[in-house]
């Protein structure tokens, strides 16, 4: 039985206390699977909880699961390490969130990459598969990859038309990379977990933020942003369900199928209809609350803003080709995959 552990102890060793304490008698294995959105949002009622009733269910009951949902085992910037080092057993990280670590994974991230969560899922997971990022992961074993859909602008005194309008605001940005097209832009980007943003919005610690319509639905920030520009393929976020090396590599043969048959591009897939689904009601919401949305024509390709989103993706490029990544083969990869297979 599925257990939601919402105010999970100070240390990793108290933790594990509470999870042997609370585990279901019948089972062989506890898994404590740890992630930063709220326990009661579609992203962990219709994908997190889903997966975990899946790997529950195939196995009869044998692997007990442990939700640990809102950060409560590990802040948002931290859930790569929990699993890394045995604090949790399965987490749900995005990349960006540790600058420099996921570098080729990134990429997916850049302007004109992706239009939707499930193109972008589909690109990821398929880098992934074909080793061309695969080496950045080789601290866990990855279960599955997937992306949100296109990040937005949403701002909370202030109509974004053209990229001057954007002179001087304090926009929350998720990663280094859409730091970076911030910049160009003209804004001043603060760097912030999702969850952490309607705080300093509210308290006017920010201007404005850079979010999917889902993170503006699943964290609330359509309550403080009423002005939102949509600039088609601005970026988009990759996210990780990776499990402990350790953990999987006790597992017996037959639970190892089963955490085996739960991963991969099915659930990649599974994990962007979710997103898919929450952009569309986040941005009904701001219509419904009568917020003024902004359509930038042509989106990344229009010629007021492309000069500044492509300038920052061949910097970003260059930058990693330097440090002797293979970073214009997998761009290259990536747009191809987005006309072809993912298109």
């Amino acid at each position: 039985m599925i257990k939601i552990i919402k105010h999970a102890a100070i240390t990793a060793v108290a933790s594990s206390a509470i999870v042997c304490a609370q585990a279901n008698a019948s089972a062989e294995y506890t898994l404590r699977f740890s992630h930063f959105f709220p326990e009661v949002s579609d992203t962990s009622q219709n994908l997190f909880i889903k997966w975990a009733e899946a790997v529950e269910t195939e196995s009869n009951g044998r692997i007990d699961v442990q939700m640990y949902p809102s950060s409560t085992l590990a802040k948002a910037p931290a859930q790569y390490d929990a699993v890394k080092n045995s604090i949790a057993d399965v987490s749900v990280s995005v990349q960006g969130y540790t600058a420099n670590r996921f570098p080729l994974t990134q990429i997916v991230e850049l302007p004109g990459v992706s239009q939707g969560a499930a193109q972008g899922s589909c690109i990821v997971q398929s880098l992934y598969d074909e080793g061309l990022i695969s080496k950045e992961y080789n601290q866990t074993k990855p279960l599955f990859l997937f992306t949100h859909g296109p990040g937005g602008l949403h701002t909370t005194n202030k109509e974004i038309k053209v990229p001057q309008d954007l002179e001087g605001l304090r926009i929350r940005r998720p990663t280094a990379v859409v730091a970076k097209l911030l910049e160009g832009l003209g804004a001043q980007p603060v760097g912030m977990p999702a969850p952490d943003a309607y705080q300093s919005t509210q308290r006017g610690v920010i201007d404005g933020v850079a979010l999917p319509w889902e993170g503006e639905y699943t964290f609330r920030l359509n309550e403080l942003t009423p002005y939102h520009t949509e600039v088609g393929g601005l970026y988009t976020l990759a996210f990780a369900m990776t499990i402990n090396k350790s953990f999987y590599n006790r597992l017996p043969a037959d639970l190892k199928k089963v955490i085996d048959n739960n991963s991969g591009m099915e659930w990649s897939k599974k994990a962007a209809t979710v997103f898919d689904d929450l952009d569309a009601k986040g941005r009904a919401q701001a219509v419904e609350m009568g917020h003024k949305i902004t359509v930038i024509k042509g989106g990344a390709e229009n010629p007021l803003w492309k000069p500044v989103l492509y300038q920052a993706t061949e910097d970003y490029l260059n930058e990693l080709q330097k440090k002797g990544l293979p970073s214009y083969k997998v761009y290259a990869r990536a747009v191809e995959l987005s006309k072809t297979a993912c298109k």
